[in-house]
């Protein structure tokens, strides 16, 4: 099968791109630029463009499929060159499902912690050897990729993301994979430039959960009242398994667990981990791990790429680095930190660099978030405002919007890097959360300067 990708070089997309070439198709891919890590692990496999930039002559008849990512336009001289030879194109989760029509689809959904749940059930499974085809948004340690595809096995995990499928496929990606067993962590109002309304972004839930397959299992977090309504009033005919935060007490810096065979340590920590690994042992049991195995495997997880990130440590500092960036996100990894580090003086750092987090309409859905930290930093950029074409954003509706006058605030990555490296971090936890760099900041940094 010839396979020909646009826009190639995304996280997802030369993922899967990789994942086809191992099953044996033949891959081809175009983009404009392509930044490391996914440049040099294209290159490995031969798969990397020879020039960047985008190429009309490249898609023929031959072509038995386009795949197409977001970061393409819909006048993508490639896309245009295909509609016009009336090539099938698919996007990326469209592709995924035509792959995995044959197994049992294991879908995670929700607002906050879908891919550390499923890379919870990925190290669970691959702990105990148990082979299942996935799409994970993270890079897993033990695992080579972020996307495995096989003809053989039986199940396969997906990460359901609530994002637009493709440039002209506005359809939210995890709305095409009709699970057989799906699992909800939440639902925080998230990427407003799609869902203008709380109300439009539930419904983008209730629509997955009605995507099931009939008599299919849906696992959801109880403790959040409005993703209960909508799972427990559903009118498909699907089997309900509810689960809530695991009781747990932390000694020293380690958070411990009751189970049947009596307390454990674990390696993460927070209570939106606690919930986060309840809802992965319910999918677990669901695939035949029963719950003894799964604790055994889980007691070893560690975290996933940039979740709670530990980056660097010497006995009176810590460093983390976090993805979080929407508000239900940014307040729960902030409680988590200062729950595990009581006696210690908490620094947050947020940067808003998402489209959301810039709107000056969405700001008061941060209010409180950075409450738990002694010290808290908020970084922008008003170029990414500007590019972004958003109403320009000022340092004081951004205090006003978090409730905190002490809010410290830089838009400068320069003076804002001097800051950081400047802090005595005696007896310190630091927490970076971003779904960007800080205008390029060095995390390696932190390992020598503590």
């Amino acid at each position: 099968m010839n396979i020909h990708f646009i826009a190639i070089g995304g996280s997802a997309m030369h993922n899967l791109a990789i994942a086809l070439n191992q099953k044996g198709y033949q891959i081809t891919g175009s983009d404009d630029t392509i930044f490391e890590p996914s440049k040099s692990r294209l290159d490995k496999r031969g798969l990397l463009p020879e020039k960047f930039g985008w190429f009309p002559e490249k898609i023929k008849k031959s072509i038995d499929a386009i795949i197409l990512g977001m970061h393409a336009k819909p006048d993508n001289p490639e896309l245009l060159k295909a509609q016009e030879l009336g090539l099938k194109i698919y996007s990326y989760p469209e592709f995924l499902y035509e792959q995995s029509k044959d197994k049992t689809r294991v879908v995670i959904g929700g607002s906050h912690g879908k891919t550390t749940i499923t890379s919870m059930i990925l190290h669970v499974l691959n702990y105990h050897d148990i082979k299942v085809d996935y799409m994970v948004g993270a890079q897993l340690e033990g695992f080579d990729t972020m996307v495995h595809l096989t003809q053989e096995n039986e199940f396969i995990v997906l990460e359901g993301d609530e994002y637009l499928s493709s440039p002209i496929d506005m359809r939210p990606k995890f709305h095409l994979y009709k699970p057989n067993i799906a699992l909800l962590s939440g639902i925080a109002w998230d990427h407003i430039n799609v869902f203008p309304t709380f109300e439009n972004y539930i419904e983008q839930f209730s629509i997955f959960i009605n995507s099931l397959t009939k008599g299919g299992i849906m696992v959801y977090n109880e403790e959040d009242e409005v993703l209960k309504d909508i799972v427990e009033n559903t009118e498909n005919t699907i089997k309900k398994y509810p689960y809530k935060t695991l009781d747990y007490r932390i000694e020293n810096g380690t958070t411990f667990i009751n189970t049947a065979l009596g307390e454990m340590p674990l390696e993460i920590f927070g209570e939106h981990n606690l919930q986060n690994l309840a809802g992965a042992k319910w999918i677990c049991q669901h695939m035949g791990v029963d719950e003894d195995e799964f604790y055994e495997a889980i007691a070893s997880f560690k975290g996933a790429s940039k979740r709670l990130e530990k980056i660097a440590e010497n006995d009176s500092a810590v460093v983390f680095k976090d993805f979080a960036h929407s508000p239900s996100k940014v307040e729960a990894t902030c409680n988590a930190v200062k729950a595990q580090y009581l006696t210690r003086k908490i620094m947050a750092c947020l940067e808003l660099h998402t489209y959301s987090s810039l709107n000056a309409d969405f700001l008061k859905e941060y209010e409180g978030a950075l409450n738990k930290a002694d010290v808290a930093v908020v970084f922008y950029s008003p170029h990414a405002v500007e590019i972004k074409k958003l109403e320009k954003v000022t340092k004081q509706q951004i205090k006003d919007a978090f409730n905190r006058d002490d809010l410290i605030i830089y838009t400068n990555p320069e003076e804002f890097k001097t800051f950081l490296f400047s802090q005595n971090f005696e007896n310190l936890a630091l927490l970076l959360m971003s779904s960007g760099n800080y205008g390029g900041l060095d995390f390696n940094k932190f390992k020598d300067l503590i």
